[in-house]
């Protein structure tokens, strides 16, 4: 008796639940239609294709920093006569190509 009362109760705790459900997305359904978005997409899009210039240059200018740091530090191990020169070389000469292609990709994908 315990168990179906526990059931029919909880199946009336699920309907009320249900029907409260329903309510709320027919009051809020309506606001939903009021815009498209479409002007806020184009302002963002314009508002990130003023920023790519900067930003690219930024990068750019952060890989030539990285280039001369780099450059350095194999310059100076090269004098000392490590023997791990080619491992740091490498290090460095990628991230300055990623760098520097990261930059490039982003014009390139933002059109300009």
């Amino acid at each position: 008796m315990a168990a179906k009362y526990a059931l029919s109760y909880f199946t009336l705790q699920t309907k009320k639940q249900f029907l409260v459900m329903v309510v709320l997305m027919a009051i809020t359904q309506t606001a939903a239609f009021a815009q498209s978005g479409v002007n806020g997409l184009n302002t963002a899009t314009t508002t990130l294709k003023t920023y790519v210039g900067p930003v690219t240059t930024t990068t750019l200018v952060i890989g030539g920093i990285v280039g001369l740091v780099g450059g350095l530090r194999v310059y100076s191990k090269w004098n000392s006569g490590d023997q791990d020169i080619n491992k740091e070389l490498m290090g460095w000469v990628g991230s300055c190509l990623f760098l520097v292609l990261s930059s490039l990709i982003v014009k390139a994908f933002f059109g300009l």
